[in-house]
């Protein structure tokens, strides 16, 4: 597919970090307006206590009512099973459309049944504003862009350009970083390293966005790379490493790692865009599978 790349096109990208899940959630901002979208945001959970703020996303908020901002997009780029979206929480108090990938139907089944949800629980995305397929394009203000399909960590991955910039969520982490997990339900090894590689056939200089980093060997905190650095020093896919190195390497290293520690609520809660589900009275209220992941 040819995608419609525009380079010329410079958004101003702020990242928001949240040491407590390592995730980075961005504000876009269209260089030609005062819209702008916001891109994987995290609610906060205390987990132990069954407890839910919401500061990451104040901080969020506050940073686009201070400069004045549009907030047209609520965008996360797959269902994350590490931290909790926070993008109703952002849309009731800014606006905006949510949108996902159209796979979050596959998510939705898959994990309906793990979750042993009712027929209350819609498969069909529509707890989302728009469900994008390969190819699709939208407007942040005057600035034209665009979702990749990247399957491979979740059937829903995708990686979302706009202007020189794209935000890979879990796709591909920075050099040192390597790539994500393929072991969930729905994961494919084989299918990541080919949508890697649909990455890497982007510009060389298109700026690179993670939607994790964990700092590898105690270095800092770092966002950004671009295209030509992930293809030259990737310690997973670059140099021009073959697929089937990938697929053995990807399968081997997955079986040593443990579960994310918020996975179940992250699940549960990022199905649903960010609603936290409820009982039949009504009280918020998330289930624990045994054996069910």
């Amino acid at each position: 597919m040819n995608y419609p790349v525009d380079m010329a096109v410079h958004p101003e990208v702020t990242g928001f970090f949240d040491e407590a899940t390592n995730t980075i959630s961005y504000i876009v901002t269209d260089p030609a307006s005062d819209a702008c979208a916001v891109i994987d945001s995290v609610m906060d959970i205390d987990y132990a206590a069954g407890r839910i703020t919401y500061g990451h996303a104040d901080a969020i908020i506050a940073h686009i009512r201070e400069g004045g901002l549009r907030l047209e997009w609520i965008i996360e780029t797959h269902v994350h099973a590490d931290h909790l979206s926070a993008a109703p929480y952002i849309q009731q108090e800014l606006g905006g459309r949510i949108g996902i990938g159209e796979k979050i139907m596959e998510v939705q089944e898959t994990f309906g049944k793990i979750f042993n949800e009712g027929t209350e629980f819609q498969r069909d995305g529509s707890q989302f504003d728009a469900l994008f397929v390969d190819g699709d394009t939208y407007q942040v203000g005057e600035m034209a862009c665009f979702a990749m399909a990247t399957p491979g960590h979740t059937p829903a991955c995708m990686v979302h350009v706009m202007g020189d910039a794209a935000f890979v969520g879990d796709t591909l982490f920075m050099p040192d970083g390597g790539s994500a997990r393929a072991d969930f339900p729905g994961g494919d090894a084989g299918e990541l390293y080919d949508s890697i590689q649909k990455i890497l056939a982007l510009p060389d200089e298109m700026r690179l966005f993670m939607c994790h980093d964990y700092g590898p060997g105690g270095r800092d905190i770092a966002w950004e790379t671009s295209v030509a650095e992930e293809k030259a020093n990737n310690i997973h896919v670059g140099g021009g490493k073959s697929r089937e190195d990938f697929v053995r390497f990807r399968t081997e290293r997955d079986r040593q790692l443990a579960m994310p520690k918020l996975i179940i609520p992250s699940l549960q809660v990022n199905m649903r865009a960010g609603e936290v589900p409820k009982d039949d009275d009504g009280r918020p209220m998330l289930k624990v599978p045994v054996n069910g992941l």
